[in-house]
């Protein structure tokens, strides 16, 4: 094909994308939606011009892992970390924590249950469809009330964290990290695995840390005015290189983050005089927006991409409804139920917002082909992230009726933005 029209092509479709956007903020319609289903539509004219994008299998992997380290470092940019935020981010990590092994082992014993999978191949499997997308969590609670929104940023935010420390941590029981292949013979789960796991951490902890200073000492003496995306490409090769040696990477591109946007209060002041934090401290905003625009980027590619990988025959069996369906009532159950207990008055809305996004779909891809099912498959899995966003959906929809009610009663002033509904 023509050089021209690839790259008419490639920005049409990121003219596109914005579009959807500012369509998604007039009418609240996901616009992650509009994009899958232009890969559809695309994968469609595709067929029946007889045309095959070589290499989808590659492509749509790295994309996905990019968009990964982008939204992992964009979440931990808009964290807080101070005194004052102690109670609500301690409720965040537990809210996360628990609501993932619950709905992990809600999901994993109904699928061990209706297909005879075994239990720790059916975690695995679970742990995906488990994960809050902090993507698509954080851009949706934009409007409401700080406490909540707050609450929808840590929440999701330490959900992305344990939900891919978990699904590694249990593939590392049942896939060869040679071949990608399934063991013959899972390895079992003993206290030794989860002592190995700790170590892990802490060793990936200090590899942040040390990752950390020498990005931040580079961003202080490095005087040329394109600076950041030298930074966020030295940020993705530390992640590579951590993941070759089957660490969990992701928690250094989290540590980088949170210290960027705390380096203040994370930092103490006998120790400020080592460390340049001024020049990252000035740069923050613009860091700030060189991650937003180049998420914005990777995931147009990514659900685009992901789009054309879906084929329109995908949606004409029943039966890939009723098991999204039912995966769907396994997470609003247990988040109703963890959060009616712990935390009634959050309910409404953020007992709706638990959207799957781009890591449920990434992690997915990184099962082995061995796993795939009748309920673990690309058709059940987008009904559960489409679902999963009209809930949400649903529930700010509520929210705004009932905030508008009590502001003409009087009662404290909400606005609801829908705006940034749907942005993934």
């Amino acid at each position: 094909m023509d050089v021209a029209y690839i790259m008419a092509g490639i920005s049409v479709l990121i003219i596109f994308s914005y579009l959807f956007d500012a369509f998604a903020r007039r009418t609240q319609f996901p616009s992650v939606i509009l994009l899958i289903a232009t890969g559809i539509g695309l994968r469609w004219l595709a067929d029946a011009t007889n045309y095959h994008i070589p290499y989808l299998d590659r492509i749509i992997p790295t994309f996905g892992t990019i968009g990964l380290i982008l939204i992992v470092l964009e979440g931990a940019l808009e964290l807080e970390i101070n005194k004052k935020k102690r109670g609500i981010i301690i409720q965040g990590f537990l809210s996360a924590l628990i609501t993932l092994l619950l709905t992990a082992f809600g999901l994993a014993f109904m699928f061990h249950e209706w297909m005879g999978i075994p239990f720790l191949e059916s975690l695995l499997d679970a742990t995906p469809l488990a994960i809050i997308s902090s993507a698509v969590a954080i851009p949706s609670a934009a409007g409401l009330l700080n406490k909540d929104k707050e609450f929808v940023v840590y929440e999701s935010t330490f959900s992305d964290i344990l939900g891919i420390v978990l699904f590694y941590f249990l593939k590392s029981h049942l896939v060869n990290d040679s071949t990608g292949l399934a063991l013959e013979v899972p390895k079992l789960v003993t206290a030794g695995s989860f002592m190995s796991l700790i170590f892990e951490i802490i060793l990936v902890v200090i590899i942040s840390l040390v990752v950390t200073y020498i990005l931040i000492e580079l961003i202080a003496k490095i005087s040329h005015k394109v600076k950041f995306f030298l930074i966020l490409s030295l940020l993705i090769l530390a992640y590579v290189i951590a993941k070759k040696f089957h660490l969990s990477a992701l928690i250094i591109v989290f540590f980088f983050g949170l210290f960027m946007s705390n380096s203040r209060n994370l930092l103490p002041i006998r120790w400020r005089k080592y460390i340049n934090t001024t020049k990252a401290e000035e740069g923050l905003h613009e860091f700030h927006i060189l991650t937003a625009e180049s998420t914005f980027l990777i995931r147009t590619g990514f659900f685009l991409f992901f789009g054309f990988n879906i084929t329109v025959d995908m949606f004409l069996s029943g039966e890939t409804y009723i098991y999204g369906l039912a995966i769907l009532g396994v997470i609003l159950a247990v988040r109703f139920l963890y959060l009616g207990v712990t935390q009634p008055k959050k309910l409404v809305p953020t007992g709706f917002i638990a959207p799957r996004g781009l890591i449920t779909i990434l992690l997915f891809l990184d099962l082995p082909i061995e796993f795939s099912n009748k309920i673990i498959n690309e058709k059940v899995l987008l009904i559960v992230i489409l679902g999963s966003m009209i809930i949400m959906l649903t529930g700010l929809l509520i929210t705004g009726k009932k905030k508008g009610k009590s502001d003409g009663e009087g009662g404290e002033k909400v606005n609801v933005d829908f705006n940034t509904v749907g942005d993934v």
